[in-house]
């Protein structure tokens, strides 16, 4: 699929589908699935809908179905090549200085 391509919406909705399926595989009823999580059965229908909900409503979720190690996929540990590392001498950047006119 090219997530790109699709609208945040249509995002949210794929999402949403993706869970019901993973929580039917998993033969949970939504009630149950809330119970786990910690949250409403409510934002687990809405999840489902694809109807948008906080990050920290979709994580416990997620936790519950056992999808996080999923996230590593999704946002990669940023890298350092070996001559950056040897530029940064182990240090870390605090910050981007902006480039252009000063």
């Amino acid at each position: 699929m090219d997530w790109n391509s699709l609208s945040n919406m249509a995002i949210v909705q794929e999402i949403g589908k993706r869970i019901k399926a993973y929580r039917l595989k998993k033969k949970l009823t939504q009630q149950n699935l809330a119970d786990r999580a910690g949250i409403s059965i409510f934002t687990i229908a809405q999840i489902e809908k694809g109807k948008s909900v906080s990050l920290g409503m979709l994580l416990p979720v997620l936790r519950e179905l056992r999808l996080l190690d999923n996230l590593e996929m999704l946002l990669p540990e940023m890298g350092i090549s070996p001559i950056e590392r040897i530029k940064l001498k182990g240090k870390t950047p605090k910050r981007i200085k902006p480039s252009g006119n000063n």
